[in-house]
């Protein structure tokens, strides 16, 4: 017998007698389940809608929030400068602010041939792994190329891309275009490149960090499935990756492929690979042996980031709250998280897990949230596969994107750009670029009604 929709389901249960067809799809209504971080959550649907710190933060502390988002926003410069608390950008780098990739704690956008990047670098590395299991630097480069510099220091490379074209129909007849990217690269200062294993990436917002940070490792592991026991075709696995600030393994949380294991050790790679920043994770500079000017640079302190200015950092990052989700009740909202559970997007975007100790900030401790992500590894099938491996990641797997305001990054960051690369222009196009584990899932999606795909896609679009 053919399975029947879950809202279908419902409506017969319920019957369909008059004056009752209102209350048949709110049946699908979960009490509470627009509240993605639970009591921390905040009503907004401005511009500003990631950029709340979570209820109830003592004097003391929404001080020091404000301090780390001053921090967070402030542009560097190269040394030496007058303005000594915020020198030593570089000598080579992405971003003069954390908030030049991450504007309004929001996403970043792909590169656009004419336009300035915004959020978007190039992960580099050559066959091999380094002494710690993770990705081996490409020689004279590092792990990413650096296409921006200071006056006088020769920036690394520059980045250009094309788009090809991929057309397509859904079953009932309806076209859709797809664009691939396809990166070169122009004035290599330091050799070649083209040979390199390369993997772009955009800049992800950053709501919700703290409770990310706080998932005790066995609420996430509770969902790997690498042998896909259940036999449902997803076969989630944990990237394991070296956490500097401990100097021990960990379990990947952060980033396209999960290889950050926690906020702090997240925060300061940004500050030393995208901005050329030393700081107490990362006291040395980020130059390659033969980029003698890089080398030669002044530097802005030892290290250039504090140890006091991190803290005030990692504690605005962890505080960043998350938005509640908008229209809930709504009827095309409601079916479609009927057909979002129905069709297993729920196997990869997992909710209800419960946040553990987190000393950074108490608040934030035995919270249950709705992160629409299991932090997983997922291989997502050739399309796009970058080829990459990363400690465990193959280059086929990238971690699930947690869909926590997913909705609202058209308000806030004025582009609907997904993806790790940011080649989908929509949500639905991000849902079409699915493969691997999630080729059968993508597959009855495009089987759906074009009403219920809509449903879909606005429930999503609620988050």
């Amino acid at each position: 017998m053919n399975k029947l929709p879950i809202y279908t389901l419902v409506f017969l249960l319920l019957g369909s007698g008059c004056g009752s067809k209102h209350e048949d799809y709110l049946a699908l209504y979960e009490e509470g389940e627009e509240l993605l971080a639970g009591p921390l959550g905040v009503n907004s649907t401005s511009s500003n809608a990631f950029g709340f710190e979570v209820p109830g933060l003592s004097f003391t502390d929404q001080a020091k929030f404000a301090t780390g988002n001053s921090l967070f926003n402030q542009s560097w410069v190269s040394s030496p400068a007058s303005t000594t608390a915020r020198d030593g950008l570089g000598p080579t780098f992405n971003a003069r602010a954390c908030a030049s990739c991450h504007f309004k704690d929001g996403r970043g956008k792909p590169l656009i041939l004419g336009e300035k990047t915004s959020g978007f670098l190039m992960r580099l590395s050559q066959s091999g792994q380094d002494e710690y299991g993770g990705p081996l630097g490409l020689e004279n480069y590092g792990t990413q190329i650096h296409d921006l510099s200071n006056r006088g220091i020769p920036y690394e490379a520059k980045i250009k891309v094309q788009y090809d074209t991929i057309r397509g129909a859904y079953p009932d007849g309806k076209t859709y275009l797809l664009y691939k990217p396809i990166y070169t690269f122009e004035e290599e200062n330091f050799g070649p490149i083209s040979n390199a294993m390369t993997s772009p990436r955009i800049a992800q917002q950053t709501i919700g960090m703290g409770l990310i940070s706080a998932l005790p490792d066995s609420e996430i592991l509770k969902l790997a499935d690498e042998f896909d026991k259940n036999g449902d075709g997803i076969s989630g696995r944990p990237n394991y990756v070296w956490n500097y600030d401990t100097q021990e393994k960990d379990l990947g949380k952060y980033g396209w492929k999960a290889n950050a294991p926690s906020l702090m050790t997240q925060i300061a790679s940004a500050f030393h690979g995208d901005m050329g920043l030393t700081n107490p994770v990362f006291l040395n500079g980020d130059c390659p042996d033969p980029q003698v000017d890089c080398n030669n640079a002044p530097n802005g302190g030892e290290p250039e980031v504090t140890a006091k200015q991190m803290e005030k950092v990692l504690f605005y990052q962890a505080s960043l709250s998350v938005p509640n989700r908008r229209n809930a009740k709504d009827e095309n909202v409601l079916k479609g998280k009927a057909l979002f559970t129905e069709l297993n997007c729920v196997g990869c975007h997992a909710i209800n897990q419960t946040t553990g100790d987190f000393p950074i900030n108490p608040l934030l401790e035995n919270i249950q949230i709705k992160p629409y992500s299991d932090f997983l590894l997922h291989d997502m099938g050739e399309g796009l596969a970058d080829n990459r491996p990363d400690y465990e990641a193959n280059g086929r797997e990238w971690r699930t994107q947690p869909l926590w305001g997913i909705g609202l990054i058209p308000t806030v960051n004025k582009h609907t750009f997904f993806l790790h690369d940011g080649r989908a222009r929509s949500v639905e196009e991000a849902i079409l670029w699915h493969g691997g584990e999630a080729e059968t899932i993508k597959k009855n999606f495009m089987n759906l009604s074009e009403k219920e795909r809509k449903q879909l896609l606005a429930f999503i679009n609620s988050l």
